[in-house]
């Protein structure tokens, strides 16, 4: 069966044939590939292709596709059973191994996805401060939750919608836009509005990448604690990818709450939200503030977690090698479409990488709007003709992991010349 014909037929029985809006190339104009397979740096598809693959499950898999020791580990948590619907000792592990990196952080709860974490620290927030308003950035994804829904990045973004049908204004009233890196706008909602959090991706992932400005994150929290204000650090993306510390070594800003995602699972889903014990105690069945999940902390995702952040841990140089990699490729990307004439903005966060085709740098929502898109979907289908899977959005982030060789990302940056003299020469 070939990729198209895989892909008819997917639609037949899923929407877009897709259970991820931005997998299904939409953007890109071209037909997604099916996958039978991830190694190390590599996908394969049906077809027998090969392709360099620098989404990583859109983050998670900061060691590569099949790493023995996480493969490992998930096979020996199999045999011991799927989900017990009890507590188990990796849950207490893996939370131990989180709250030791964090001094704002006493106690975490793990969830089982990135919105489930971000919309349970929302609930958290506002049961905590006993207020009910909510800032949100343009152009920030915090998950698919009904409040969220509002100029969110990611395929929100991809597919031109600002919000999402399906959801009551009364859900979205008490959520409030702020500019990204632009701390007036926020300081003009606090002005009005009785605001029981903001929440922020301080390298925010969703709209490309497009980190805060230190001077604009300093500012935030001053006005969360003037305020009365609960800080809610989303880090489901950069936590544990931009460094192991996530943000907090870039900025030196606290969270009230921090949300964790992707690479705390390993490739296994699940996700998780912490804070100080003040906060968290707040949570049933210490508190009012109700959140459960059957297969929350379930061994086998725990058991993945756990060995990934093991790896991570006993690596000293992990992040500096792979931001030295992430660094290589956006300058041989920016040299290689300069050469051809075409405008290029690049971005680098530890083993995060991100670029636009613009004039201009970006430091927000409207500004990433400005790129040039058709230019990026050109390039898109270009690069994976030569073997090297990017995002299919100018409105996403890239990954580096460790499985990738100096070799690899001399492909990728080969392949780019090649892509862009194709694009430049009709």
């Amino acid at each position: 069966m070939t990729n198209e014909q895989a892909f008819e037929l997917a639609k037949k029985y899923i929407p877009g044939g897709v259970d991820s809006p931005v997998r299904a190339f939409g953007s890109v104009g071209t037909t997604p590939f099916t996958t039978q397979r991830g190694e190390g740096a590599y996908l394969y598809d049906i077809q027998g292709n090969r392709y360099l693959d620098f989404i990583q499950s859109w983050g998670p898999l900061i060691f590569g596709h099949c790493d023995k020791d996480i493969q490992d580990a998930v096979i020996n948590a199999v045999k011991l059973g799927l989900s017990y619907g009890t507590p188990c000792q990796d849950e207490t592990n893996l939370a131990k191994m989180i709250v030791d990196e964090f001094d704002d952080i006493d106690k975490i709860r793990f969830v089982n996805s990135g919105t489930e974490a971000t919309m349970s620290a929302i609930r958290l927030a506002r049961g905590y401060t006993k207020k009910d308003g909510l800032i949100k950035f343009e152009g920030c994804y915090h998950g698919h939750s009904d409040a969220l829904l509002i100029k969110a990045g990611s395929g929100a973004t991809t597919y031109g919608n600002a919000s999402s049908a399906g959801v009551p204004n009364d859900i979205i009233k008490n959520t409030h836009l702020a500019i990204y890196n632009d701390i007036q706008s926020v300081e003009k909602i606090f002005q009005t509005q009785s605001i029981a959090a903001v929440i922020i991706e301080p390298i925010a992932g969703n709209m490309g990448l497009v980190p805060a400005k230190k001077e604009f994150l300093i500012a935030l929290r001053k006005l969360c604690d003037k305020f009365g204000a609960v800080l809610i650090l989303d880090e489901v993306m950069s936590g544990f990818r931009a460094s192991k510390h996530g943000s907090k070594p870039f900025y030196g800003v606290k969270a009230d709450i921090t949300t964790f995602g992707k690479v705390i699972g390993g490739g296994m889903p699940t996700a998780a939200f912490g804070a100080r014990s003040e906060i968290m105690d707040c949570l049933s069945p210490n508190g009012a503030v109700y959140q459960a999940g059957t297969l929350s902390g379930n061994p086998v995702a725990m058991a993945a977690g756990k060995a990934s952040l093991t790896k991570i841990f006993k690596d000293e140089n992990l992040y500096a090698r792979l931001e030295k990699k992430a660094s290589n490729l956006m300058k041989g990307f920016k040299q290689a479409a300069n050469s051809n004439g075409f405008a290029m903005q690049t971005c680098v966060r530890g083993s995060m990488f991100g670029f636009f085709f613009n004039q201009n740098e970006v430091n927000n929502y409207a500004d990433a709007l400005k790129s040039d898109t058709a230019l990026y979907a050109k390039f898109h289908t270009n690069m994976l003709k030569h073997g090297v899977y990017l995002a299919p959005s100018q409105f996403e982030t890239g990954f580096i992991c460790d499985a990738m060789s100096d070799d690899d990302i001399n492909f990728a940056i080969s392949s780019a010349k090649l892509a862009f003299s194709e694009i430049k020469n009709g």
